[in-house]
């Protein structure tokens, strides 16, 4: 039997039939199951968990296997009656104090992935710890299964709508007597994902007038990845250019990111995102704490945090670092740079919605057309530019690159002396202006990524480009 299952960033993603298959869901199944039957805490011992899924080929398939193999081995199952956010999963273990969850997504990759996500008991995503605890109980148990009727029957398996107790708790953080006294008009791009029109049911009763692209359920996505950024976006940002919006959201494949397009059609990063609603948060709602940026932050939120007086930690990619701090720090918010962002006091996970419904909070609160306000965060702080692209990488080359920029590290980048190199998360070449250049292999997908941050687009993407060569030249290289 071939061992092609291998965890990363954010769970296990695979090609649907190469290596998603059903036996290999049932492998994955069963390793859950030994980890939560290993562990002495009590919480371990309610034994309780809740499986979700997004709108994907063959997903609801997926989690009822899941869930024959948990209720086989003891272990009583939560499963969502119908498609699902990811937030639904971790606010379900929050509400009903749950051992965990599984959520079944491949989140913003193309149509032909699926994948399977682990949610921790404290209702986020779970960290190294217990990743690898599951991953080392893969192959070593004989699967046990049962029907998802029998299981029903029995008792162990109830199916239940965990899609409503989200937006409850969405509505109970959001300030929704701000919200229903305002008349924005709102274009939303649900990118065929679970966001669906869910934003219509917490908004109902309000002013705001919604409007909805792609929401309804196509597994192909219209041939586009659910990823909410420039190259998905462009029908989006073109009918925000010429319709009567205020605001342009989009949700990604399992609604746990989102992305901001203004009123003139531009879009804006997940830095300047979350920049945005930092602000708000400081400056509207009067709250404080830590902030947590990833390795590929901003130095537009470094500068806020430092006028605010607020400490600034930074985690390797992927939310599961931002959760771990979240879960033991006063952390105000918590973000990455693709638009997952958490908050304080709600649960320690991304949530698309409440990102957005915090945008809309803003604009109600400044008064003032969105682009006008990104142009004052600009005029104030300094304009940042971060760029990003992707190339796909085979795995056979990876060592090669890997070891080259270890003996090969950059001491310039197009002229401008480096002065810091971060390398726990690829190598980042932090330059003396602040400008800075990263190198880092992705964690969901065979890609090599490249990501930069100057004060110009044009500089940004020439950075890009010296990177290319500079990996490129050392996969070439001889020595």
């Amino acid at each position: 039997m071939a061992r092609n299952i291998k965890f990363g960033t954010d769970g296990w993603r695979a090609i649907i039939s190469e290596d998603f298959t059903f036996e290999n869901v049932k492998i994955v199944g069963q390793a859950i199951a030994d980890f939560v039957k290993s562990r002495k805490q009590p919480i371990y011992k309610k034994r309780k968990i809740v499986i979700g899924y997004d709108t994907r080929f063959l997903s609801d398939k997926y989690a009822e296997i899941i869930a024959g193999v948990l209720a086989a081995n003891g272990i009583k199952v939560i499963l969502s009656d119908k498609s699902c956010p990811t937030p639904a999963v971790c606010v379900h273990i929050k509400n009903k104090k749950l051992s965990g969850g599984v959520m079944i997504t491949a989140s913003h990759n193309p149509a032909c992935y699926n994948g399977i996500k682990y949610k921790g008991f404290f209702a986020g995503s779970a960290g190294s710890d217990i990743i690898d605890a599951i991953e080392k109980r893969l192959y070593k148990t004989h699967v046990k299964e049962v029907s998802l009727e029998e299981g029903i029957k029995n008792k162990e398996i109830a199916v239940e709508d965990i899609i409503t107790p989200l937006l409850d708790w969405i509505k109970k953080y959001a300030d929704m007597k701000l919200l229903k006294k305002a008349k924005l008009r709102v274009l939303v791009d649900s990118m065929n994902g679970t966001g669906g029109t869910y934003l219509k049911d917490i908004l109902k009763g309000s002013d705001i007038k919604l409007d909805f692209m792609y929401a309804d359920n196509n597994p192909g996505f219209h041939g586009r990845a659910p990823e909410p950024n420039e190259n998905h976006l462009q029908e989006l940002m073109e009918r925000m250019k010429n319709g009567n919006y205020d605001l342009g959201i989009a949700t990604d494949g399992d609604a746990d990111r989102f992305a901001v397009v203004d009123d003139e059609g531009k879009i804006l990063s997940g830095h300047k995102a979350m920049a945005l609603l930092l602000l708000h948060l400081l400056n509207n709602r009067e709250m404080k704490g830590g902030v947590i940026q990833t390795i590929c932050g901003t130095g537009l939120i470094n500068k806020i945090c430092d006028e605010y007086g607020l400490k600034v930690y930074e985690t390797s990619v992927g939310f599961k670092y931002i959760c771990d701090m979240m879960t033991k720090k006063d952390i105000l918010i918590g973000g990455e740079e693709t638009g997952g962002i958490g908050f304080k006091g709600y649960v320690p996970e991304r949530d698309g919605f409440l990102s957005a419904l915090l945008i809309m909070e803003l604009l109600i609160a400044e008064e003032k057309k969105l682009s006008r306000i990104v142009e004052d965060m600009n005029e104030k702080y300094g304009n940042y530019v971060y760029e990003r692209e992707d190339l796909v990488f085979p795995e056979t080359k990876r060592r090669n690159l890997v070891k080259g920029i270890a003996k090969n590290p950059l001491k310039k980048v197009l002229g401008k002396k480096v002065v810091e190199i971060k390398d726990y998360d690829g190598m980042k070449f932090i330059c003396e202006d602040g400008s800075w250049l990263l190198v880092r292999l992705s964690g969901t997908e065979p890609k090599l990524r490249f990501y930069s941050e100057t004060r110009s687009k044009k500089e940004s993407l020439r950075y890009l480009e010296f990177a290319k060569k500079y990996a490129f030249s050392l996969l070439t290289s001889k020595d």
